[in-house]
């Protein structure tokens, strides 16, 4: 898995604004009182939300299982003389040296863990490794995109350089959506093309389920929000993300609040 999509994972994501993104979290660490130095990113990909922390001068920790996404994240990070430390390992199973003062998981990643019992294990892990005072910061997509945008849906984009097909479909029963991709990339200097094929499922959870999850592991779910916006998610929100603290710290209030 990833073998052939960290290669294209970044032309995929051009449309991601990541300055956006690192100032979404930035606006909730301080609307939560939180200021953090060292900060983990779960699932970090090939990284460029995490250079684009350590550009703002947070010490970042990168974790992802794939070794061709960190490869690229690495050498993009050495390009830009970041000091990064990316650590190859499963996000439901990771350890650290140290506690850390803020995690984050972006970009629908939780879905990617299609069993409770490891989502469960992560969240406990994300508890081991934060900081009294730390917080923690997740985006998933709904239950509604899944089902009504994505699922039995086919997409596809064609250019000089890259073609794909992404065929999805949805299974009501285990609430999973089955993502099959194939690419097409084209080689440097030659007039040759590369094919393709994965295969990526994301479950499907609902806010109360993943709460319930979040509380048993010790953490505390003090907000959800929908799409990079501190306002209330609806019945057809794609994005929210969640705010958690640890149940042993003092709930914070919005500041100003």
């Amino acid at each position: 898995m990833y073998e052939g999509f960290a290669e294209i994972y970044d032309r995929l994501m051009y449309d991601v604004d990541y300055s956006s993104w690192a100032d979404y979290l930035e606006s909730i660490f301080h609307a939560y009182g939180c200021k953090p130095s060292l900060v983990l990113d779960l699932g970090c990909g090939t990284g460029k939300l995490c250079m684009e922390m350590a550009g703002r001068d947070y010490e970042m920790i990168g974790v992802d299982i794939s070794v061709d996404m960190l490869s690229r994240a690495r050498e993009e990070a050495e390009k830009r003389k970041l000091d990064i430390l990316f650590l190859n390992q499963d996000m439901t199973d990771f350890e650290l040296y140290g506690t850390v003062d803020a995690v984050f998981c972006m970009m629908d990643s939780i879905n990617y863990v299609t069993r409770k019992k490891d989502l469960l294990r992560m969240f406990k892990l994300v508890k081991n490794y934060l900081n009294p005072q730390g917080i923690f910061i997740f985006d998933i997509n709904t239950p509604y995109k899944l089902k009504n945008i994505l699922g039995n849906n086919v997409f596809y984009e064609i250019d000089n350089d890259v073609a794909y097909i992404w065929q999805n479909s949805y299974n009501n029963r285990s609430r999973l959506c089955r993502f099959e991709l194939t690419f097409f990339v084209r080689d440097e200097n030659e007039d040759t093309y590369r094919r393709f094929d994965e295969v990526h499922y994301e479950k499907a959870y609902g806010i109360d389920e993943l709460e319930d999850l979040i509380r048993q592991a010790g953490l505390e779910p003090v907000a959800v929000y929908d799409n990079l916006s501190f306002n209330a998610p609806n019945e057809k929100s794609e994005r929210v993300f969640f705010v958690c603290i640890n149940k042993d710290a003092k709930k914070p209030s919005l500041t100003g609040e």
